[in-house]
């Protein structure tokens, strides 16, 4: 069988090829999957999809009209899936439920420490050979309280991290994970949470129940000088909210590798171009904010994961298997 697999980045390119020799073959393309490219997978009973594809009732019957029965997505998130138009339409649905979550909990650490350090405004002037430490003054970890929110697999390895740095551990989630409590995490209601916490850093998935689940109140309710990080979903920060907070003068630093809007601009180059967002262009401008384009999980061994995860997925449809990786089952 054939697969066509959309928004394929060129480091990712050859480990899919590689996975995919023998039975199966893969032919990857750098575009994403839209209302507009839907058609090129006419034909093709198999395509797999990144997490900044939108597969929304469109898309979905235009795959469907062409033939394709199987949508195996290279991500754990599946917000941009409308599951239900799929099952309606007999379509197979599965995604990666598991790859490395220390990619994405070091990567929040590292933006958290980028932005306390003023890292990048350093780097910047040392390559002007401008050496001066002015407003260059971050704190301690040690001793400070870091603030979870979810503290699932990604979640429980960042609080390991900032057990390392010696930090006061304070965790909000559905469910404690005893794993967390044993590290010495408390679990207090998200107001206390974000009111106590010098770092906060979100790992939540993206649901109706956690959308902008940092919006204007929450926000106010933090430190000035507090830390937040977000390496999970752009939705849920509510950004214009964050914005107003910035101009305020509010908040030591604001780590993002993921925006609400993120879709049709991350993951491409947009360099030469007049970005149309205003919030991300204004977002961008403040001194104290990181902002990366959702490259948290982006390690040969996460991705090698995926990949790995991926084939299976197929592999697994074409045998009429089925594991905890489908979303939706095959009809």
């Amino acid at each position: 069988m054939e697969i066509l697999a959309f928004g394929v980045q060129a480091d990712e390119k050859p480990l899919l090829e590689k996975a995919f020799a023998g039975p199966h073959q893969v032919h990857c393309l750098d575009v994403f999957l839209t209302e507009d490219t839907a058609r090129i997978a006419a034909g093709y009973e198999a395509i797999s999809t990144s997490v900044n594809c939108g597969l929304g009732h469109r898309v979905l019957q235009t795959l469907a009209t062409g033939g394709t029965q199987l949508v195996a997505q290279r991500s754990t998130g599946f917000n941009n899936i409308d599951l239900e138009v799929a099952e309606r339409l007999g379509m197979t649905v599965a995604r990666v439920s598991y790859y490395s979550p220390y990619s994405v909990a070091e990567f929040a650490w590292t933006l958290g420490m980028a932005v306390n350090r003023r890292i990048v405004r350093a780097a910047t002037r040392t390559r002007d050979f401008d050496f001066r430490l002015d407003g260059l003054m971050g704190r301690d970890m040690h001793g400070r309280t870091a603030g979870v929110l979810g503290t699932g697999k990604i979640g429980e390895a960042f609080t390991r991290i900032a057990r390392g740095f010696g930090m006061n551990l304070l965790g909000w989630d559905v469910a404690e994970n005893p794993a967390c409590v044993e590290l010495g995490m408390k679990y207090v209601p998200k107001e206390q949470l974000l009111a106590e916490s010098d770092l906060i850093s979100l790992h939540v998935p993206l649901m109706p129940e956690t959308q902008r689940l940092i919006d204007a109140a929450a926000l106010r309710a933090m430190k000035d000088d507090a830390i937040l990080v977000n390496s999970s979903r752009g939705g849920l920060i509510d950004t214009q909210a964050l914005v107003t907070e910035l101009r305020e003068g509010r908040f030591t630093g604001v780590g993002l590798d993921v925006y609400e809007a993120e879709a049709g601009l991350f993951f491409l180059d947009k360099s030469l171009e007049a970005i149309e967002d205003d919030i991300l262009a204004r977002l961008v401008t403040f001194p104290n904010v990181l902002v990366t384009s959702h490259q948290a999980y982006y390690t040969e061994d996460a991705v090698g994961q995926i990949v790995d995860a991926t084939v299976k997925n197929v592999l697994d449809y074409t045998a009429g298997r089925r594991s905890d990786n489908v979303l939706v089952p095959r009809s």
